[in-house]
């Protein structure tokens, strides 16, 4: 399914919008006036925010058994990929299959892996999860369903943000649900800020 981001909200873009097929997402400030979206056949999926922090505001949650390296074996980490994106504006989006949502991001993460931008998380020698980063962005992380809830992921996210404060990154932000709740806390108790909210809208035509 061919998909775009609509980055000049204009009746043009949403004439081309209602016309040809795909999949389209705009992102709008969440006080602007979504009317004209609507009328076009926009619908609301999700609020997203920005988390953001500075090695200097970072704070890190130490363990001994966790550690993080590079990685680019994709098969070892699409398994992970079931079930850890149900905040995920994809799957969110009453009109998508949830497998459809699923293929979209285990393809994302096999394009990062090519470009080798994926950390390794471990947890006593095992392979417990990834982060992707991109240009100081953590872009993509999950956990593996054997290591959710058990309080690990603080640990593992600090390991994985030390490393790349450590490798020369002055700043990491991120991307986030509103309605993730267990991940706004998690980025809250490393020290994250957060900023630019910005609302979804998405439009499915067939």
């Amino acid at each position: 399914m061919p998909c775009f981001d609509i980055t000049d909200v204009c009746e043009d873009a949403l004439a081309y919008a209602a016309s040809t097929p795909g999949h389209y997402t705009i992102k709008i400030d969440p006080l602007a006036d979504k009317g004209l979206l609507q009328r076009h056949g926009f619908y609301y999926t999700d609020t997203l925010l920005e988390p953001v922090c500075d090695a200097g505001r970072f704070i890190g949650h130490e363990h001994p058994d966790v550690s993080v390296g590079l990685t680019a074996d994709a098969k070892s980490l699409l398994p992970m990929c079931a079930d850890s994106f149900v905040y995920g504006r994809f799957h969110r989006d009453f009109n998508l299959q949830a497998g459809a949502a699923d293929r979209r991001y285990m393809r994302w993460l096999e394009q990062l892996c090519r470009e080798d931008t994926v950390l390794a998380l471990h947890y006593q020698g095992q392979l417990a999860g990834f982060i992707a980063e991109r240009d100081g962005a953590l872009v993509l992380h999950a956990l593996d369903a054997r290591f959710r809830g058990r309080g690990l992921a603080r640990y593992l996210w600090s390991a994985a943000c030390r490393h790349l404060f450590d490798a020369g990154a002055t700043e990491l932000r991120s991307s986030i649900s509103a309605a993730n709740l267990a991940v706004l806390n998690l980025y809250a108790s490393m020290g994250f800020r957060f900023r630019h909210a910005v609302d979804i809208y998405h439009r499915l035509s067939v």
